[in-house]
């Protein structure tokens, strides 16, 4: 039996693909799988195939994303994933995905900025939402068990072998101990540790990369994530949601607060269509020299466009800004800031498989790293969701067909349980969002859209003293559930993503692609390598493989043109 943790796109492709094997899986997840990330993707998915652009093909997809990664991508993980692609929406459409499609019947396919051909495919503007819904509807046609609502808190591993995993059950406490001959971590990246993120609240705090490194696994490029320009800033609690990049390249304009349309500062051929680093990097250089809006923001006004076109082609930014803020974008500009929404980074893997240090042990999606270097382009999440869905989990079922016994630990048993127990009784003085709340102040002040010495520096003084006050926590689970105790793991998760992500961005003495460092503004030949981090070995540099000639010879500057921003 393979087990999968997390209930997206990429775990719920991966135990499609077990499931189709014939090898037994159980994926679980800790939120609703009807409310996975995946579900908020707005754009599309890419894949080579050529229904708009007869000359495009996987190559060329490969060439824009090793350029588009400034060569931090691992061109073996990309190849895969281009090469891939066009099976990946096959799989998708076998299994009834309504893609938008041209009165012909061929799938309609749109440009995103820094993609030489149109390659997008889409339905609306809720991509990610129907591919949620297909691939639970697939899971349900094959009987696949999924828990939802159970919390994993650690990865049962013996003589560096994985043989299951430890939870509870996030209402009523109960206690999960699932063996499994392989495990798929598929539950996210860490971008809920800054203050303003596109990840909802308790997703995306880092669970991912903790349960791998405690497991003996390390991780690859932390310091690498991408921050969206464009996310709102009121109310509070829904600081980051996304305004969707479609209202830019639909002609949205971004003005400061004195009136100034800036991007003519900072990219003045591409303006709003420039890629997501340099938007975000203008924005953030406009709020920090004193022309920002009055909470920290710029403007971003689609007012002058025609009421039809903001109906029809923003329908979603349309409701989700009057629902949050009885704001009527066809009257009125938006307010927004950068807000950290991708980790690039992620578990080191092989490649060829997505495994890691630990037998049986694979990670996919957002956990894992190797596809999207220091800039990932729009589209290329949901298409490497199936692509490392189907292939881990081919990996993963021939993992566990060929085992002929699997040895266990009831020592690592008792100690995931103790884990636990210890925490149940814990009455300490400290509070446990607070404790989260302030690794997300220090995230956002020293490890923002722009970094320095100093700051990366100031950052890890301050996280050490938040480990320290993490030894006084209380934890009180109640009549609701043991939401508390699940907060408490999230706080755990949160504080070693962020070491490991400062710690890497300190390392990182260049700027390059998403990573700004202000006292090295130039990239550093030397460090185009990846830097892997564990808490045992601290970091090491790993050289990246040549580019192929054929795929280096159409690496390209890309017009973006009537193209959507990515």
């Amino acid at each position: 039996m393979v087990l999968v943790i997390g209930t997206g796109g990429a775990g719920l492709r991966a135990a499609i693909e077990l499931a189709e094997a014939g090898v037994g899986v159980l994926a679980v997840g800790k939120r609703p799988r009807e409310d996975a990330h995946t579900a908020l993707a707005a754009g599309g998915i890419n894949a080579a195939l050529a229904t708009m652009d007869p000359e495009d093909s996987w190559q060329q997809h490969a060439a824009d994303t090793l350029k588009e990664s400034y060569l931090l991508a691992d061109p073996r993980t990309v190849e895969t994933v281009t090469q891939g692609a066009a099976r990946g929406i096959d799989d998708l459409d076998r299994y009834g995905m309504a893609f938008a499609r041209e009165e012909d019947g061929r799938i309609s396919q749109r440009f995103f900025g820094a993609h030489k051909f149109r390659r997008t495919a889409f339905a609306g503007d809720y991509t990610g939402l129907e591919i949620q819904r297909t691939l639970i509807r697939r899971a349900d046609q094959l009987d696949i068990p999924v828990l939802d609502g159970v919390y994993i808190t650690r990865l049962l591993v013996h003589d560096g072998a994985v043989f299951g995993a430890y939870g509870f059950d996030l209402t009523n406490g109960k206690r999960y101990l699932i063996h499994a001959d392989a495990v798929i971590l598929a539950a996210g990246g860490h971008t809920r540790i800054w203050r303003r993120t596109s990840s909802r609240r308790d997703e995306n705090t880092g669970d991912s990369f903790r349960l791998a490194v405690e497991a003996g696994a390390r991780l690859r490029d932390a310091e690498l994530v991408q921050f969206h320009p464009s996310g709102i800033i009121e109310p509070e609690n829904a600081a980051g949601t996304l305004v969707s990049e479609a209202a830019r390249g639909e002609g949205g304009i971004l003005r400061n607060a004195l009136g100034e349309r800036f991007m003519s500062r900072y990219d003045p051929v591409r303006m709003e269509l420039s890629t997501r680093d340099r938007v975000a990097l203008a924005s953030y250089t406009e709020i920090e020299e004193g022309r920002g809006t009055p909470n920290g923001g710029v403007w971003l006004d689609v007012s002058h466009l025609p009421r039809h076109t903001i109906m029809t082609r923003l329908p979603r930014v349309y409701q989700t800004l009057l629902d949050l803020q009885m704001l009527d974008i066809t009257r009125e500009p938006i307010e927004i800031a950068p807000t950290a929404h991708y980790s690039m980074g992620g578990v080191w893997v092989r490649p060829e498989d997505h495994s890691t240090d630990v037998r049986g042990l694979y990670a996919i999606g957002e956990a894992s790293s190797g596809l999207h270097g220091a800039n990932r382009l729009g589209g290329n999440s949901l298409i490497e969701l199936l692509v490392f869905g189907r292939v881990t989990g081919r990996a993963a079922a021939a993992y566990s067909q060929s085992l002929t016994a699997q040895p266990r630990s009831a020592s690592a048993v008792a100690e995931a349980r103790a884990e636990i127990d210890d925490l149940l009784v814990a009455d300490g003085p400290e509070n446990v969002r607070a404790l989260q709340r302030a690794i997300r102040n220090t995230m956002t002040e020293h490890a923002g859209v722009v970094r320095d010495e100093e700051g990366l520096r100031a950052g890890l003084a301050e996280l050490s003293v938040i480990e320290k006050r993490m030894a006084d926590i209380g934890v009180h689970p109640d009549i609701a559930g043991y939401q508390d105790l699940a907060h408490t793991f999230d706080l755990k998760s949160a504080a070693l993503a962020a070491r490991a992500t400062l710690e890497s961005a300190l390392e990182r003495r260049e700027t390059r692609g998403c990573h700004n460092r202000s006292d090295y503004p130039e990239p550093d030949p030397a460090l185009r390598v990846n830097l892997v981090w564990s808490p045992t070995t601290g970091i090491t540099r790993e050289s990246i493989p040549a580019v192929p000639d054929e795929i280096s010879a159409l690496m390209e500057e890309v017009s973006t043109d009537g193209k959507l921003a990515e």
